[in-house]
């Protein structure tokens, strides 16, 4: 039976990490789980290139997500804990998958500084998960309500005509819900207020950068 090297889980990792950040999903890869609009872009100039960006923001949270999960999986000694963490983390790959492809399919492209926000968050989620589960839980169910409140606010800004977007949003929000409901439900405890306020700002800083570059 092969050992497990020092090496072998670095390549693991920068594997994981490569996937997040740089794969390219097949056309039709995750695509048929929802019964999305037809493929449409927005009519005008300006509308298409609101749309692009608010999509470039939400694939950048979820090469975040990716990055969260993988680490506080990592981090956590519970085998049940770190199974959970697996989970979410594949259901959170369809969300990567539609956001990657609903940017191609608007003509534009992810954040060039996706390597930045997936080691940034992979610090953030190992940290969290070295101080305890109750932690990471928490860490995990806040996140999620300040992801509803960013996809609540993209969706008063989508344009009125971008139906598919809004589909895959809606039901991203539907599932961002429900890990933060079941974090809490596993025994997250509630993150500081300080805490809370950074994580908003850095939140804040992310994606108005994202939506540009």
């Amino acid at each position: 039976m092969k050992t497990s090297t020092v090496t072998d889980f670095f390549i693991e990792q920068l594997d994981l990490a490569l996937r997040s950040i740089a794969a390219v999903p097949l056309a039709n890869e995750s695509q048929q789980v929802i019964n999305f609009p037809q493929n449409s872009v927005p009519p005008s100039p300006g509308d298409c290139a609101l749309s692009l960006a608010l999509m470039r923001v939400n694939h950048v949270g979820e090469v975040c997500a990716q990055a969260l999960y993988q680490a506080q999986a990592l981090a956590t000694s519970n085998p049940e804990l770190k199974h959970h963490f697996h989970a979410a983390a594949l259901e959170e790959q369809q969300h990567l998958n539609w956001t990657a492809m609903r940017l191609r399919e608007l003509g534009g492209r992810p954040s060039c500084l996706n390597p930045l926000w997936y080691g940034g968050a992979f610090a953030l989620g190992l940290v969290a998960g070295r101080i305890s589960d109750a932690v990471s839980l928490g860490f995990v169910t806040e996140t999620e309500r300040q992801v509803e409140a960013h996809l609540d606010e993209h969706l008063e800004r989508l344009p009125e005509l971008d139906q598919r977007s809004r589909s895959i949003l809606l039901r991203m929000r539907e599932d961002e819900s429900r890990h933060g409901a079941n974090a809490e439900a596993a025994g997250g405890q509630p993150v500081p207020a300080p805490l809370r306020w950074a994580m908003a700002l850095m939140g804040k800083v992310m994606t108005r950068t994202a939506e540009k570059i």
